[in-house]
């Protein structure tokens, strides 16, 4: 008698597979993604090295005091162009942002710190969320958007200095004054305020959720909104947080000339995009941290130091080389950004 089998026992056994082993990273791709991580860094302490064998003065107390100060502010605009490039976005309006909140808090410290502080925070960061809402709602390019602001911006500075004839004066015995001409344990307290900043910075970009909103943003944008990432807003916010930063900076370099100089900030945007980009951060976004952009910043006022150390070479020679080295950044993460994909 034959007997019958099911459909099931007809089946054949399903073959037990393992998972998909996931390959460690190569030796090449580790020695890659350090590389467009800590190059600057290597590169910054190199450099260093290289000044201080080259030139005796170039590691004094006052000649590293002058490089940290004038850094502190372009490092603080930099900090919130981090934000926006790391969205894929990019800021043109810093400078002038700059320029207007130290004229805003050198008229403002008339009324004392409270006002000399919170008026270029509120005016400066109130263009940045209307970049941001520009940029966001209506799907305007950053570039154009920003662009505009940095007229507009630079419209409002010239209306309020009569044409720029009109310089505002700060206390020196102010506190307001304080803030960019004191020190503590012998530092001066814009370099803490940039430290205390930039520590707050990499704790908000890499350890909370907006963080990673800010990375899925630029990321692939599409990507990000289809996992529930608040687009939009962390656009609005990070154009903000930018517009916040340059005006905190501005303010600050007036406390430190005592005044409102409303030629500062020409082409500052421009320093902090490279200072940024040489840090490590991608233009194209979804990549970058707050640390390599201060070691950028770093990077560039050592280069501009080394110039001004030798003499002999004209100031028009920092542009020079700070534009070629960000031309060989640029090309360096392209080709390991390509390297690591290869591999």
């Amino acid at each position: 008698m034959t007997i019958g089998t099911t459909e099931a026992e007809r089946r054949p056994a399903p073959v037990h597979q393992e998972p998909e082993k996931v390959d460690a990273p190569t030796r090449a791709e580790r020695f890659s993604a350090l590389a467009q991580q800590h190059g600057a860094l290597v590169t910054l302490l190199v450099a260093m090295v290289a000044a201080s064998l080259s030139f005796d003065t170039f590691l004094t107390g006052d000649n590293l005091e002058n490089m940290a100060l004038s850094s502190a502010f372009l490092a603080v605009v930099a900090l919130g162009m981090t934000f926006v490039i790391v969205t894929g976005g990019i800021d043109l309006s810093v400078g002038s942002l700059f320029a207007l909140g130290g004229v805003l808090a050198a008229w403002g410290s008339q009324y004392g710190t409270v006002v000399a502080l919170l008026l270029p925070l509120a005016v400066c960061g109130l263009i940045g969320v209307v970049n941001g809402l520009l940029i966001a709602r209506s799907g305007l390019a950053p570039f154009i958007v920003t662009l505009a602001a940095m007229l507009g911006a630079r419209g409002i500075l010239l209306a309020i200095t009569d044409e720029g004839s009109k310089t505002y004066l700060v206390d020196k015995d102010s506190f307001f004054a304080t803030l960019g001409q004191g020190s503590l344990f012998g530092i001066g307290v814009p370099i803490w305020i940039t430290v205390a900043l930039f520590v707050l910075g990499a704790v908000v970009l890499r350890l909370t959720r907006f963080g990673q909103y800010v990375y899925a943003v630029g990321g692939n944008e599409d990507a990000a909104a289809l996992m529930g990432a608040p687009v939009a807003r962390t656009k609005i916010t990070v154009y903000a947080v930018s517009g916040l930063c340059a005006g905190l900076a501005g303010a600050l370099n007036a406390a430190w000339l005592v005044s409102g100089v409303t030629i500062l900030g020409s082409g500052m945007e421009l320093e902090a995009i490279s200072a940024v980009v040489i840090g490590g951060t991608l233009l194209s976004g979804g990549f970058g941290f707050v640390s390599g952009s201060l070691v950028g910043v770093l990077l560039l006022k050592v280069i501009q130091n080394v110039i001004n150390q030798i003499g002999s070479l004209d100031s028009a020679y920092q542009q020079v080389v700070s534009g070629a080295f960000l031309a060989v950044v640029v090309v360096a993460q392209t080709w390991l950004g390509r390297r690591r994909r290869v591999l």
